[in-house]
Parts: C-alpha cells; structure tokens; sequence
C-alpha cells in the first residue's frame, strides 16, 4: 500500500461518525476570479451579520499568502493552522475573536502543508475539526482569488460557494474561468455543488441583474453548471472608509447601504437553509481536500 491510499484510509475511518452529526457546522466557502473585488469585505461583514443574528460563526482564511481578514478585524494571530497540525497547538490556542465576537482561524501555510500530513497529525486534525464542528453554527472559509490548486481544491470539496464579482469586464471574464475551472475539476460534482453569485460594488439592482446575466448566459451555454444569483452589495463609500480604519463596515456603519444589503444576504442565507447545505460540517469539507492532495502525491 502507497502512502497516498494509506492516508486515505485513514480519511475513510474517521469521516463516516463526523458526517453523521447533527451539530456539524454550515460551511460556506467565498471566493472570486479575481483579486480587488471585495470578496474579503463581504466574508468579514457577512460573519458580523449572521453574528448579529446569534449565529456562532467563525472564519477560516485560506488565503495563506496574504493576510486581509486580519487587517479587517485588527488581528494579529499568534498562531494559526500550521501551528495546531504540526507544532502541537490546541485548536482553541489557534482562534482569535473579533467585532462582535468573531472566531477567526488563520490559514498560514498549513493548507499548502496538509498533503506532507503523517498519520498522526492527521489523526490530530481529524479531532480538532470535529471540535470546531461542535462550536460553531457557521464557518465561512475565505479562499484566495483564482484558480489556483489550493483555491480550486476548496470550492470543489464545498457544497455551498458564494461568488463574489464586480460589474468589471474582467470580473466577469475571471469568474467565468474559475467556473470553467471548475467544471474540469475531478472532484466536482454538479449535483452536489450550489453556487451562488454575489454582485459586489454595482450601481442599482438593475445593473447586478444584467451582471448576472452576462455571466449566466456564457455558463449556461458552455459549462455544466448552475448559477443562482443571491444579492448584491452597492458601491457605498462608507465600506472604502471602513475597511480604512479596519473596521468591518456592518460594525462601524450598520446603517450603510453596503452594510444593510450584506445584512439582507446573511439572512438570506440562514433562510435558505436545507438538507444539502445545512449539516454540512468542515471536517467533511477538510476530507475532500485532503483525498485531492493525496491524490496528486
């Protein structure tokens, strides 16, 4: 037996009693085609939101080359993923808390790290995942933009992607790759996968309708995959002042346009919850990548 099929099996043995759970978190895995579009923006303040909401809700960034989300919430994690999978850390050692008492998780380079895993420290994540599946109601997993295999590997192991784009015809032309991308992806399968679109910075509901159409239509005819379209977040000068003074805008200007229209989205959200997307939990989504990276080694 290979390395690979032997961390599979490992995989295999504890994913079963884990998906099985009724207390398994939602995953909602955020994403773009390209940087600059505010996909950040719109994972921090949609956590402030259902938070708000008295939702248990905790962010993953999985953006391990940059570090957004902490300068949004005014973070400095002292430890991150890398720190619980292979030095020894807790899981409660690796969450900070945030504006409205945000868990936030910080990806570093544990994600890049996960396919060089023995069978113990996978074991360890396997059990700390659990954990965190028990603490949370929602985890929103914020990927890095692109197309990228660590980007890739997430949207296509989540059942719930939230698209984030902007009116820019090079938006558009992006988020049509990472869905074409997608398509290709072994891992992916349509049944299984909802993607809902999200316009960020238009102008009027007008224009965030035919920006789903111009996407919809090109995917619609070449790609076999379902776009919803979700909501749109306005250009509000009150989201540039925020995230200026790291200050998540539905925190610092609750009554913004930008900060209502996401407050309407995580709503939306929690409304639209059903058997597919609800019990969804992160360790199964953690499965899911993990057999992607053995697979390639």
């Amino acid at each position: 037996m290979d390395q690979a099929e032997g961390l599979r099996n490992i995989i295999k043995k504890q994913q079963t009693p884990f998906q099985e759970s009724v207390n398994a978190a939602r995953v909602v895995t955020i994403t773009s085609g390209k940087g600059g579009v505010g996909k950040t923006s719109v994972t921090v303040n949609l956590a402030i939101e259902l938070s708000k909401m008295k939702k248990n809700v905790i962010v993953m960034d999985a953006d391990f080359g940059l570090a957004n989300i902490e300068v949004m919430l005014g973070i400095r994690p002292e430890y991150n993923l890398a720190d619980m999978m292979f030095r020894g850390k807790k899981l409660e050692d690796i969450i900070f808390y945030g504006p409205q008492n945000i868990g936030f998780i910080s990806g570093g380079s544990g994600i890049s790290e996960m396919a060089n895993m023995t069978k113990e420290q996978i074991y360890v994540l396997v059990h700390r995942l659990y954990e965190l599946d028990m603490m949370a109601d929602y985890i929103l997993i914020d990927t890095g933009a692109g197309i990228s295999d660590s980007v890739m590997e997430f949207v296509a192991a989540s059942e719930e992607v939230l698209l984030v784009i902007t009116p820019e015809p090079t938006s558009i032309t992006d988020a049509y790759a990472l869905l074409k991308s997608l398509g290709r992806h072994t891992e992916y399968a349509p049944d299984k996968t909802i993607i809902k679109m999200i316009a960020n910075q238009i102008k009027n509901q007008k224009d965030s309708h035919e920006l789903f159409d111009k996407l919809s239509i090109v995917v619609n005819k070449f790609l076999n995959i379902d776009v919803e379209h979700f909501g749109s977040v306005p250009y509000d000068v009150n989201m540039h002042r925020a995230v200026m003074k790291q200050a998540p805008v539905s925190f610092a200007a609750p009554n913004s346009p930008a900060a209502v229209a996401i407050s309407s989205i995580a709503g939306r959200l929690v409304n639209n919850q059903n058997k597919s997307t609800d019990k969804m939990g992160i360790m199964k989504v953690f499965s899911r990548v993990l057999r992607m990276k053995f697979n390639k080694i």
